[in-house]
């Protein structure tokens, strides 16, 4: 209890009511002094549990969400350097045009995680990636997300269940039981 509030938190998402957060340094939230950056401010990478995918978007379209402005973001068919390169590092540019429902699962979180990184996070916050993927989807998504963050030194906070999403990803691992960090 409390694992998905506390990556809310992080992300602005949701206000805590006490306590702060912090991240490379930069004061996200501070109950006591009145900040609290706006979501958009706090340039995090977040993938849901479910995805949160927009059905009515392209895998394109999905991933240049957040790269532009504007009620039709991003038109149907526009090309961007950076989508392009995060659509052929998750191997899902051949369906960048199908809609999620006409995808994989595991395509639609290769789209999910494009998403969160085409805008170059200072951090990536991961809410059980995998836990919908069979296992051995599971095993190939891990490895092709390690290589990703090798090579962008972006830092991940993770949530799972999942005992091997721990060993790949958990250089610091802070166990929860009833909303309360047990062990560390």
């Amino acid at each position: 209890a409390g694992k998905s509030l506390t990556l809310k938190a992080v992300a602005g998402l949701l206000r805590p009511g006490q306590g702060h957060v912090r991240l490379q340094g930069q004061t996200l939230f501070d109950a006591a002094t009145g900040v609290d950056l706006p979501p958009q401010r706090r340039r995090l990478g977040y993938v849901f549990q479910d995805y949160a995918l927009f059905p009515h978007l392209s895998v394109r379209q999905n991933v240049a969400f957040g790269l532009e402005k504007g009620w039709l973001n991003p038109r149907i068919g526009q090309r961007l350097d950076a989508v392009e390169q995060w659509l052929h590092a998750f191997r899902i540019d051949t369906v960048g045009d199908l809609l999620p429902a006409q995808v994989s699962g595991g395509q639609r979180q290769r789209t999910a995680l494009a998403r969160a990184l085409v805008t170059q996070p200072q951090a990536l916050l991961l809410d059980e990636p995998f836990s919908a993927l069979d296992h051995d989807l599971r095993q190939h998504l891990r490895q092709e997300l390690e290589t990703v963050l090798d090579k962008t030194g972006i830092p991940l906070l993770l949530i799972s269940h999942d005992p091997q999403d721990v060993a790949v990803f958990g250089q610091q691992v802070a166990r929860v039981v009833d909303g309360r960090i047990v062990g560390s």
